[in-house]
């Protein structure tokens, strides 16, 4: 086993600044390779004070300006629009880039990319519902409708 500081929020591990225990390959081959952590000594151990710092910089700035932000997503559908064939395929699909960018226009806050969760690709257009983590308490489920350009 092999003891680490996140450096960002890895899926089922952990956020920014959290110090965890995985498997030594799991960390040798993927996740200090990636950037997604370093290795853990007591010199690191003091870098998880600014990591926190920073993760907290990025998050929402409380629970009540979460609750805001999850009442303006909650409350309209943002939209996106891209090229699309006759049936309504789309030439590639929706990224989670372009998603945060239409949900950034509606909540008028800057959305992080790494919060949004999708279920399925998109790849048709309509109406498609996604999940943000705006604090470790607050998630909002936010409705994206892709249009043809």
């Amino acid at each position: 086993m092999a003891k680490i500081i996140l450096t960002q929020e890895v899926t089922g591990l952990g956020s920014a600044g959290d110090v965890v225990e995985v498997r030594g390959g799991y960390a040798r081959n993927f996740l200090l390779p990636q950037g997604f952590a370093i290795a853990w000594t007591r010199g690191a151990e003091k870098t998880v004070e600014s990591i926190k710092a920073a993760r907290l910089a990025r998050a929402a700035r409380d629970l009540g300006h979460a609750t805001e932000i999850k009442g303006k997503l909650e409350g309209s559908a943002a939209t996106v629009k891209v090229k699309a064939g006759a049936e309504g395929r789309l030439f590639g699909a929706v990224t989670v880039a372009e998603i945060a960018t239409a949900l950034e226009a509606v909540a008028g806050e800057a959305i992080d990319k790494r919060t949004i969760a999708v279920k399925t690709t998109v790849k048709s257009l309509g109406a498609h519902t996604v999940t943000v983590k705006l604090h470790d308490e607050i998630v909002a489920t936010a409705t994206v409708n892709v249009v043809a350009a």
